[in-house]
């Protein structure tokens, strides 16, 4: 078994923002065959925010040998998700996800909702024989008592409606396992995103080791605030684990991609990702047809 290397689109967003096609070109260039999107923008009047319909966005992508493997829908409203699963149903995505729209976790009630919604858009991709997951950060291992949010959602959540996609590198930062978390939720984990933190950093590895304060409610702009661009680097250059994490995953029934993510880089875009795809060649159990 091998895992197929895709590319999370976010990576190259600036450029994709000033030459959609272009990049998507670019991206095909280096090797890429697998996408996932970063749809950010659910909320515009055709529900998908791609401002392309979805035949002409097919056949973008099957020019350029490309297929999308997933996409991040934000925000996650009920009353727009058909005409979204509509889109990516006709695009050939068979799963859509969710990452950061969900905090500060203001009490376990709050986050009991939360659990409720991530089972009726499951259902509701089900009923389109599509998948829904959940993306990590390093704010689900806050805790509500000796439970890590994380552990919360997992046991509030319909395991045949809920899936997840475990980002490694957000996981490491909260000061986790990920070979532990991946054994542990192996039959839910559906994609892996893979990052890398640089070998020399202006913060400790771990974000609750004095970069933000573990017990603080996190918003989205501290979590930008103290997310520091330099912590990133082109994966496969750093210090994370990631042929131990390949080996891990590769235990996973139903993973099948392992996507690559560049959140920022001192380089272009799209050197940034060549940089990736080259360094990346190095590890054993992966494949990019």
């Amino acid at each position: 078994m091998t895992l197929k290397v895709g590319i999370q689109l976010y990576s190259v967003r600036q450029a994709l923002k000033a030459e959609p096609f272009s990049t998507l070109e670019k991206v095909a260039q280096a090797g890429y065959k697998y996408v996932e999107a970063a749809n950010h923008d659910a909320m515009t009047d055709d529900g998908v925010g791609f401002g392309l319909s979805a035949k002409k966005m097919k056949e973008a992508l099957d020019n350029l040998g490309l297929s999308i493997v997933g996409c991040h829908v934000n925000p996650l409203k009920l009353e727009r998700l058909p005409a979204v699963l509509d889109y990516h149903q006709e695009l050939g995505n068979k799963q859509i996800g969710c990452d950061i729209e969900f905090y500060p976790y203001e009490d376990m009630d709050y986050l009991l909702r939360r659990c409720e919604l991530f089972n009726k858009v499951g259902e509701m991709c089900k009923l389109r024989g599509m998948r829904y997951y959940y993306h990590n950060h390093f704010q689900e291992f806050q805790k509500f008592g000796d439970k890590t949010v994380y552990e919360i959602i997992m046991e509030n959540t319909d395991p045949n409606l809920v899936f997840i996609e475990m980002d490694t590198y957000w996981i490491t930062r909260a000061g986790q396992d990920p070979l532990r978390l991946i054994e542990k939720y192996k039959d839910r984990l559906v994609l892996l995103h893979q990052k890398d933190f640089p070998k020399e950093a202006p913060q400790p590895i771990v974000m609750y080791d004095g970069v933000i304060e573990r017990n603080l409610e996190i918003t989205y702009p501290m979590f930008e605030d103290t997310k520091d661009p330099r912590c990133f680097t082109e994966i496969g250059t750093g210090v994370l684990p990631i042929q131990e994490i390949i080996n891990t995953a590769l235990k996973a029934p139903n993973l099948d991609y392992i996507i690559l993510e560049q959140d920022h880089t001192n380089l272009d875009e799209i050197d940034s990702i060549n940089t990736s795809m080259k360094a990346f060649q190095k590890y054993s159990g992966i494949e990019w047809i």
